[in-house]
């Protein structure tokens, strides 16, 4: 039977001349084209036109039975779909899902009549009744079509409430396809995405270990297994590093990027992007997160030369938001560059091609910074000050520019000032309460640095800056030493890979007498992050330990980092060593 589309792509003409009501004139203009046959007849456009009158009245449920009345009648889906649509619009999810089923029950090939049963029954959360369903819905998806459907499975349960019957229905679903050679990698993937979202990690692991066993160089498993990688899941990475070994989608090598530096892993994240943009020279992301790791290693010459690149690459693709997001990064990052050369008339260069009104605020505040090394410090914090700010969160990071600028300047009465009148209206601010802990440790309020950080630790137990802060604190003044490696313990509990809370847990243990410790855990931390604080530690550790030529190698790599930084200076003038 030819379908027919709905009552109301008729239209009032239609219906007019269907009623014979059009005036003569009308009706001796020139025939139209024949119509295509059409399954309406009279009392089925009548059941319809009632139908349309009652929803429009206010009357839903009429005319819901109405349409599905018309759709049996007519055997046609676009009609069940109609009543679905009525009962879902009265939020009648029953009487949706019987008409649903109806529409099933008279096309049982229908693949579109099941998902609304599917989907009506989730949205009931009604999830052990979705067994069925799910069944019919891969077996009515083409060969070609199945892997697709069953990778979709698990967006379909997503707001299930129920994640562990969720997972345990879709398995039993999918356990005829888990050794299909065709759609077994998509199978064991989405078993293992519904494992993950239950709560159980070492199942959605075994999922993804059996999903790459069948095909190393399949994508899903990979991308799985990035989802879990982290420290409640080391084993996952190794599935990664094996799918990179192989011939990778430059995507998820970038992917695994970006969990490495979450992660802190910054040597490692340089490495995979060496590998990708020699491998993808074309990839211009991957040149400009490059440029900005090598920037903030000092690696001057090597960042200009990635961001230059990326420049280069982006202005060759069409205008769009994140192409000018991406410019005004890598503007700011080579603005950087030639500020650490002190190149500062190239900086301020760098600083004027950037257009996005987003980033306004990043570059004046580098401005700023600019005009303070230049010994204009007072005209920096006018430019800040003169900043608009229309909203609370860009007061907030207004203020936050100006206390940065004055600390990076050693003004730091005039932040701590600054800082105590911002804390003041926002008294239970976690990022306030501690930048001003950190204040007062610079002008040696310790008592009131310490108060800070506990009133802080008690309010939000999850703060490990403070945890790190207090611990390291107490072991720079060689006080309570066992409660501050307890307290930094505490903050690498939270994260696990942060090489500069490694350098805290180092530098206590050398102070409590533990060298070969102290040695063991600041090597590592200098390996992950190359930074001037933790060649202080580790240099001042390999000179106790009489290991003296490396020592001077260590300081000699820090000062390049970064030669103005407090803690190794001071440590070489204590030491007495001339390099």
């Amino acid at each position: 039977m030819k379908r027919f589309p709905r009552l109301a792509a008729y239209g009032f003409a239609t219906l007019a001349l269907v009623a014979g009501c059009l005036p003569a004139h009308a009706q001796e203009s020139p025939p139209p084209p024949a119509p295509e046959n059409s399954a309406i007849n009279g009392e089925l456009f009548y059941i319809l036109l009632l139908g349309e009158l009652n929803s429009a009245g206010g009357e839903p449920g009429i005319a819901y039975q109405l349409y599905l009345e018309g759709a049996r009648k007519a055997n046609d889906a676009s009609l069940y779909q109609r009543a679905i649509e009525i009962a879902l619009q009265s939020r009648s999810g029953d009487a949706a899902l019987q008409a649903a089923r109806a529409w099933s029950r008279a096309m049982p090939d229908s693949r579109e009549a099941n998902r609304y049963v599917l989907q009506i029954l989730l949205a009931l959360n009604r999830v052990a009744d979705t067994a069925e369903p799910l069944k019919v819905e891969l077996n009515l998806a083409k060969v070609m079509d199945r892997g697709a459907a069953i990778s979709a499975i698990p967006a379909t349960y997503a707001q299930i409430s129920d994640k562990k019957l969720a997972a345990s229905l879709v398995e039993q679903a999918l356990a005829d396809y888990l050794n299909d050679p065709a759609v077994g990698v998509a199978a064991w993937t989405t078993v293992g995405r519904m494992r993950l979202a239950a709560g159980d990690t070492s199942g959605a692991l075994e999922a993804a270990r059996r999903a790459q066993a069948l095909e190393p160089g399949a994508p899903g498993p990979v991308q799985l297994a990035l989802e879990m990688m982290g420290p409640k899941v080391p084993l996952a990475e190794p599935l990664v590093l094996h799918y990179l070994a192989g011939k990778p989608l430059p995507e998820l090598r970038m992917a695994y990027v970006r969990v490495l530096l979450d992660a802190m892993r910054y040597a490692e994240a340089t490495q995979q992007l060496q590998l990708l943009t020699t491998q993808n020279p074309e990839m211009a992301d991957a040149w400009l997160v490059l440029g900005s790791l090598q920037a903030q290693e000092k690696q001057t010459d090597a960042a200009d030369a990635s961001l230059q690149r990326f420049v280069t690459l982006a202005l060759a693709l069409p205008p769009s938001d994140g192409r000018s997001r991406g410019l005004a990064r890598a503007y700011m990052a080579l603005a950087q560059v030639a500020e650490t050369r002190k190149d500062y008339p190239a900086a301020e260069a760098w600083l004027q091609k950037i257009e996005n009104p987003q980033d306004l605020l990043a570059a004046q505040s580098r401005r700023a910074s600019l005009l303070a090394k230049q010994g204009k410090l007072a005209e920096g914090r006018a430019l800040l000050q003169s900043l608009p700010a229309r909203t609370p969160e860009e007061v907030r990071l207004k203020r936050a520019a100006e206390v940065q600028l004055l600390r990076d300047n050693k003004q730091y009465q005039a932040a701590y000032d600054l800082m105590a009148a911002a804390l003041a209206q926002n008294p239970q601010d976690a990022d306030l309460l501690y930048d001003q802990a950190m204040l007062a440790e610079k002008l040696d309020k310790l008592d009131e640095m310490e108060r800070l950080l506990r009133q802080l630790i008690a309010a939000k137990p999850d703060y490990h800056h403070a945890y790190n802060a207090l611990g390291y604190s107490l072991a720079e003044r060689n006080m309570r030493l066992p409660e501050a490696r307890e307290l930094i313990r505490k903050a690498l509990e939270f994260v696990p890979n942060d090489p500069f809370i490694a350098d805290s847990l180092g530098w206590v243990e050398f102070r409590m007498g533990n060298r070969d410790e102290a040695l063991r855990v600041l090597d590592d931390a200098f390996k992950a992050k190359p930074d001037a604080e933790i060649a202080a530690h580790l240099g001042e550790v390999l000179w106790v330990l009489g290991q003296r030529e490396r020592a001077t190698s260590v300081w000699k790599e820090g000062l390049q980092i970064n030669s103005e930084n407090e803690t190794l200076q001071e440590t070489l003038k204590r030491l007495r060593v001339k390099l």
